[in-house]
């Protein structure tokens, strides 16, 4: 008797599966847009990685902390298609462009109206770019100053990358970003990065026509804008206007040797839970000098908090000043929770060292093998530090943008910090 699978039997569902996996081992360890498909050739998700090899085999690992969702779309998927691109910025602005064309579900699906970003050309004399959330996006309004939206580019599901493309585009093709009528006082007027429009350092028309070249840019339309970039060159060299020929030979350089290390590192760094249904917990502990302990757990889902499963809990076992002992205490109380709770794929302690080692310890005697990670700040407290468990897989098939990191870490503070002081008050 044939189990059937959508439109597969259970056989042809397993052939189909190791059939998509030794695919991925042909595939390029260069930066692109990778494409998940189902049934009838449907875009299930969009994806974009430094190594496409590396990053889309990570689905296939078999590892026991994927998230439902990463499951759910491997099982679900009977191909996958990579599109090659020369740097990690045409990456994410293929990304983009492809979610925006096929609106796929496992990138759409569960979103709240946080989770992307956009790219927004505002409607006016000397035109800025700016950065909005998909709330704010038609509301018309920016830093509480209002303006007429232009052109929209997007949905983008890393703010921090998107901030860091921004600068590189901007180093290429500058722009006025001020919502004052005036260069006085602007740093990147100073430095560079703004042409200086309203001090009659660069014409309208020619301050449109850069526009434009970041609008081509934005759009994934790179080809297109060189094959421009060269006709202008030529066209300046004929009339002999060689410094303008000359700007735009770099212009075309920079755009042929974009250095988006940065780019790479925060793709990297961490593991990325923002863009497939993860679970994700934070912890932290309250208190002064001792007195009305109490923890905080925070649950992000999809990279989004989830505030109908936050839990408090008041420290019982811990005498004194010792939030070390109180985390193992409220770790191990969790534990007792993971058939009505749910298993995090991570956790994140707001703490050292110290915690991880309690938490090693702890995992151990538990026979439990969940990944966590511990956020400090450091001795300055302008740098973060980061610890890992020793159950942190070394090829982890999650990532995570720092940013969002210490958003989790910062929403367990900010939670435990209000239930102490509810405690505390009702004491006084």
């Amino acid at each position: 008797m044939a189990f059937w699978y959508a439109e597969y039997t259970l056989y042809d569902f397993v052939v189909m599966k190791k059939d998509i996996e030794q695919k991925t081992a042909d595939f390029p360890r260069t930066p692109g847009v990778y494409v998940f498909r189902g049934a009838r050739k449907t875009v299930l998700y969009v994806g974009k990685a430094t190594s496409l090899r590396d990053r889309v085999r990570q689905y296939f690992s078999g590892h026991d902390t994927r998230g439902a969702r990463i499951v759910q779309l491997v099982a679900s998927a009977t191909d996958v298609d990579v599109i090659e691109t020369d740097t990690v910025v045409e990456a994410l602005l293929l990304e983009a462009e492809l979610i925006k064309k096929y609106q796929p579900p496992y990138n759409i699906d569960g979103k709240d109206d946080k989770s992307f970003s956009y790219f927004v050309m505002t409607k006016e004399q000397f035109p800025r770019v700016i950065m909005l959330r998909q709330t704010d996006l038609h509301k018309g309004k920016y830093q509480d100053l209002m303006y007429t939206r232009g052109k929209v580019f997007g949905p983008y599901t890393s703010r921090e990358q998107m901030k860091i493309a921004l600068k590189i585009i901007r180093k290429i093709f500058p722009f006025h970003d001020r919502s004052e009528k005036s260069e006085k006082g602007c740093l990147h007027y100073q430095i560079g990065l703004c042409p200086g429009p309203y001090d009659g350092a660069i014409s309208e028309k020619a301050y449109k026509k850069n526009m434009r070249n970041i609008s081509l840019f934005l759009s994934g339309r790179k080809k297109m804008l060189l094959k421009k970039l060269e006709k202008e060159m030529r066209m300046h060299a004929r009339k002999e206007e060689f410094e303008e020929a000359e700007k735009v030979k770099r212009q075309i350089f920079a755009l042929t040797h974009i250095n988006d290390i940065a780019l790479m590192k925060k793709e990297n760094a961490f593991v990325r839970i923002n863009n497939i249904g993860v679970r994700v917990e934070a912890y932290d502990i309250s208190h002064i000098g001792g007195e009305c302990m109490v923890a905080s757990m925070v649950v992000f889902v999809d990279g989004v908090p989830d505030k109908s499963q936050y839990r408090k809990f008041k420290v019982q076992s811990v005498d004194g000043i010792n939030d070390v002992g109180a985390m193992r205490e409220v770790l191990a109380r969790r534990m007792n929770h993971l058939d009505d709770w749910g298993m995090p794929q991570l956790i994140v302690l707001d703490g050292g060292k110290g915690h991880i080692n309690m938490a090693d310890d702890l995992w151990q005697k538990l026979d439990i093998k969940i990944p966590v990670i511990a956020v400090a700040k450091g001795p300055t407290r302008k740098k973060v530090d980061i610890y890992k468990s020793a159950f942190f897989p070394v090829n982890h098939a999650l990532i995570m943008d720092k940013e969002l990191l210490e958003s989790i870490r910062e929403e367990a503070h900010r939670f435990a910090i209000t239930y102490h002081k509810k405690l505390r008050d009702k004491k006084i």
